[in-house]
């Protein structure tokens, strides 16, 4: 039986491949792709999620809605030092690939309402359109029947400033209106959970290069940035998150250990903005997420090497995207 699910992205590196996982999984049913202000410009998000969608052969598939184009108070930051443009320098004729008029946020909450308790969202860029279709809705959270977020840290370190994640540091009051919605929430965080079990070595980056699928050479290419820059900071390898975020939505199993907790969010701090402080159930807090603790590793870059050996017939050629000679 197949999972229904929103992808909220700021699609770049990472976010690319969790939307291939959505396209070209088994189990997925991905019924639309809402765009916020994260990573990169957001012009080039949308082009990077344009040309997933090509390299993935369902261009024109699946509907892409533009979101919000900056936080709901602070100034964006972008990820661009991390990951360059996002697509490793790839390009596409997107002559005739508009996006739908509809606002995203819009369309979260007619997709949710449409379908109350059917639909799962998973959200792996800065939480803005989450937030807002939460304050433009109020059973917004009760119709979704399952979020997953890329947010945070369990008490662990950033991966922007020492206290913070990207996502949540992005706009944390965005993050502060998620956590106090009461939704069906699970968070996969940036530290320890992704650090340790959602890191690709040069030697498994090596393995899906001999792949030489489209794909393969899509996820080579568009992590390529990311890889540099992880490496730089004494990562040993490209990191996962994303991927990781839509895979625990569509297979369960893979996690081995999780906890509920209850999670609250810096939002006035200079020092500890975007802080997401996981209360493990000890302090008498009440509970409103559960926190991925460990998943299968293995199973994790298998499923991820299983898809990328799929044969797709790219809708549009890209440019940079050629087979090694």
């Amino acid at each position: 039986m197949s999972t229904p699910f929103i992808l909220d992205t700021d699609t770049a590196q990472d976010d690319c491949i969790a939307m291939l996982l959505g396209l070209l999984d088994p189990g997925a049913d991905l019924r639309a792709v809402t765009m916020v202000a994260g990573n990169v410009g957001f012009e080039q998000q949308v082009r990077n999620a344009l040309m997933t969608l090509a390299v993935a052969g369902r261009l024109g598939d699946v509907p892409v809605f533009l979101g919000s184009e900056r936080p709901l108070v602070r100034p964006w930051v972008s990820a661009e030092n991390v990951h360059g443009d996002g697509s490793g320098g790839l390009g596409m004729d997107f002559t005739g690939c508009e996006p739908e008029r509809e606002h995203a946020v819009d369309a979260l909450v007619r997709m949710a309402a449409e379908a109350p308790g059917e639909l799962s969202v998973v959200a792996i860029g800065p939480l803005t359109n989450i937030a807002l279709a939460v304050l433009r809705d109020k059973d917004f959270a009760r119709n979704v029947k399952h979020l997953v977020v890329m947010a945070g840290s369990n008490n662990g370190r950033g991966n922007i400033t020492a206290a913070a994640e990207f996502n949540v540091y992005v706009d944390p009051h965005a993050a502060d209106v998620v956590f106090r919605a009461g939704f069906q929430l699970t968070v996969v965080p940036w530290a320890p959970l992704t650090l340790r079990d959602a890191v690709f070595s040069r030697d498994q980056l090596a393995a899906i290069a001999t792949l030489g699928t489209p794909l393969a050479r899509f996820f080579e290419r568009v992590c390529s940035a990311t890889l540099a820059f992880d490496e730089s900071v004494g990562i040993p390898g490209t990191t996962h998150p994303d991927s990781l975020s839509v895979a625990v939505l569509l297979h369960p199993e893979l996690v081995t250990r999780a906890g509920a907790y209850n999670v609250q969010v810096e939002t006035s701090s200079e020092l500890t903005l975007g802080y997401t402080a996981m209360s493990w159930g000890v302090h008498g807090l009440p509970e409103n997420a559960r926190v991925v603790e460990a998943v299968d590793a293995g199973r994790f870059h298998a499923l991820i090497r299983e898809m990328l050996a799929t044969e797709t017939t790219p809708d549009r050629p890209l440019s940079g995207l050629v087979p090694e000679a």
